[in-house]
């Protein structure tokens, strides 16, 4: 974003000062279909004012850029799609819930997990907008403007439409973190530590994406000599970006806020997180038995792995209670063979085999 237009969004931005309730959450755009602008007639009930989850500033800029919503929503469902990957092996699997918070009251404790599902939601809206823009889908940006690579060679091409990386952070960075900046909270709260938590959080996102977008090429020339090469940044498939998330995960740093209202370690034998790192305040819960207040959904009825030693085995994900047998049937493709010309016919195949479910 750059310009009057980006200024007219900090000024609506800043003008809001009052603490928001976390009831509901812009996430909630990935739940409800949206249709695109051009489909609301004029005189119609504006689109901005019937999306659930926005706070004041969001929706400020909703009615700014209200075309960047329906990506916003495909940012949002490729970001929870990619969390249930993720975590499909452990006994927290990013499960969503029937409400506009779409991951419940757990998204309340600030844990390892509240961690990555912040930080792969801005992500994810970096990754939309920014092909959006590539695709020409938005009128306020066009391809990448990236300058040339000084290491690509001198007769390499540079000027394809590459991915607007760098107009999806800025954007990502003004919706998603909208929410956090208009909180006003006392200096040293826990309230604050969870704010300033989820802006952190937010930016590791935002940075995993700009980090492993990179340069791609297409060969030109006679009957694929390569003579010569046309490039342009691309971004990296959303896998590697969730990828990245989960080891950040793994290795993320637990925080408290002190009296100056900054976080910091509380254990200083470690090294200060970066900005493309994540952190928590909170200790996780066990997820191992629902629970109304946490938001725990339990691990109750989840298949398990009988011979994995992993969480994905039943000792751990049924957290010591045991678990049940049975058999399913399973179909398969099989005894595929090719045809000339062109088709692979294959037949099907049935197996039973002992599945495993937690008590």
């Amino acid at each position: 974003m750059s310009g009057p237009r980006l200024a007219l969004a900090a000024a609506l931005l800043c003008s809001c000062t009052s603490p928001v309730a976390d009831a509901n959450s812009w996430w909630s755009l990935a739940m409800n279909p949206i249709q695109r602008p051009e489909m609301y007639i004029i005189g119609a009930q504006p689109v901005c004012s019937q999306l659930p989850g926005l706070s004041p500033g969001q929706r400020k800029l909703c009615q700014l850029y209200q075309e960047h919503m329906v990506f916003i929503g495909e940012g949002a469902r490729s970001a929870i799609k990619e969390c249930q990957y993720q975590f499909r092996q452990r006994r927290w699997n990013c499960s969503t819930v029937d409400n506009t918070s779409v991951f419940g009251r757990v998204m309340k404790i600030g844990s390892r997990e509240t961690a990555f599902t912040y930080a792969v939601s801005a992500a994810g809206v970096v990754n939309a907008i920014s092909r959006a823009c590539r695709e020409g889908e938005l009128s306020s940006c066009g391809c990448s403007r990236t300058a040339r690579p000084k290491d690509l060679p001198r007769d390499w091409l540079w000027g394809g439409c590459g991915d607007n990386v760098e107009y999806g952070y800025r954007f990502a960075k003004e919706f998603v973190d909208a929410k956090e900046r208009e909180k006003n909270y006392v200096r040293g709260s826990e309230e604050q530590a969870r704010m300033l938590m989820n802006l952190q959080n937010n930016e590791a996102g935002r940075r995993a994406v700009y980090k492993l977008a990179d340069v791609a090429c297409k060969c030109h020339g006679v009957s694929g000599s390569c003579s010569l090469k046309t490039c342009w940044l691309q971004l990296a498939d959303f896998r590697k970006v969730g990828d990245l998330l989960k080891e950040k995960y793994d290795s993320a740093a637990a925080m408290r806020i002190s009296r100056k209202g900054k976080l910091e370690l509380v254990n200083n034998r470690f090294n200060m997180p970066t900005q493309e790192d994540l952190v928590y305040v909170d200790p996780s819960p066990d997820y191992c038995l629902r629970n109304e207040t946490t938001g725990s959904l339990g691990t109750q009825g989840r298949l398990c792995n009988k011979t994995s030693e992993g969480m994905d085995g039943c000792e751990l994900m049924c957290c010591g209670r045991g678990y049940d047998q049975f058999k399913s049937v399973q179909v398969e493709r099989c005894h595929c063979k090719f045809h000339w010309c062109c088709y692979v016919k294959c037949k099907k195949c049935t197996e039973i085999v002992d599945q495993y479910v937690c008590k």
